[in-house]
């Protein structure tokens, strides 16, 4: 017989697996909301969710890193993606990108030191005609300009 241990995070997912259900198409919503508690998926965390669904770890970890808003290794607090498809290229992105690294002192692909913000960037977000566009968190931000981008980073810090 197995024996699981219990704590917080196992309740949680239990919780999320009685609202969303035991079926396959459950795993997506309850990453989300994992995602959306945790700012992450940890290896922990995929193991439960995998043993509650009665599927195999690793088709929850190919989910996890299919969908590049979901994360399975910890992040800043702070998200911070910037669109880059070709519109965004051809409306000034790599001087938004330089202001951005910059002003935070990394690249894209890292995190503060302070673990406050992470930048990555996004293959589109849908906001081409008014780009280059930029996603803080759940919030976007439009037609972007070296300037623009350094004064939303100094009001996420």
């Amino acid at each position: 017989m197995l024996v699981v241990e219990k704590n917080s995070l196992t309740d949680e997912i239990e919780v999320l697996v009685e609202k969303y259900g035991k079926e396959r198409s459950s795993l997506l919503p309850i990453l989300q909301e994992i995602q959306r508690n945790h700012k992450y998926i940890s290896d922990f965390a995929q193991q439960e969710i995998a043993r509650l669904l009665d599927i195999h770890p690793v088709e929850v970890y190919s989910v996890i890193t299919f969908y590049s808003f979901l994360n399975a290794k910890p992040k800043g607090r702070n998200i911070v993606r910037l669109c880059r498809t070709i519109t965004c290229d051809l409306l000034g992105k790599e001087n938004v990108v330089a202001a951005i690294e910059r002003e935070l002192g990394i690249k894209f692909g890292e995190t503060t030191k302070d673990n406050r913000i992470t930048l990555e960037y996004a293959n589109c977000l849908g906001m081409c005609d008014q780009g280059p566009a930029l996603l803080v968190n759940d919030k976007v931000y439009t037609e972007l300009t070296p300037e623009k981008a350094v004064q939303i980073l100094n009001s996420v810090r």
